[in-house]
């Protein structure tokens, strides 16, 4: 996944900080958002996966303006648990490191919970 940093993004946008970087929210978003793409058209027809845990060292700062690029691996599965090694890049190096795991679910069972 691919990410241009604007305003929006930022720290200060996202009520995580009072800095005009790429605030951890959004760098949690954008590795979330490609271990969905990891597994896009993999699951079965009615399944999903929905987000479990998210364990993210985010390490240097990213401005308004530069690129970041998210990646996410599958490392194991473990019945329906998926755990993926994510981490999120920009021009300077490594920008956030760490583990997703996702659940894969019946989608309409898993809806019918909100009701």
């Amino acid at each position: 996944m691919r990410l241009t940093v604007t305003d929006a993004d930022t720290a200060r946008s996202l009520g995580s900080g009072s800095v005009d970087v790429l605030g951890t929210p959004r760098v949690i978003a954008l590795v979330e958002e490609a271990a969905c793409r990891a597994i896009d058209n993999r699951l079965d027809d009615g399944s999903t996966s929905v987000g479990m845990r998210v364990r993210l060292d985010h390490l240097l700062p990213t401005p308004v303006g530069a690129e970041v690029v998210a990646e996410a691996v599958l490392e194991k599965i473990e019945g329906r648990r998926l755990t993926f090694t994510v981490s999120a890049s920009d021009e300077r190096g490594l920008v956030a490191a760490g583990k997703v795991t996702r659940v894969v679910v019946d989608l309409e069972r898993f809806m019918n919970k909100c009701k």
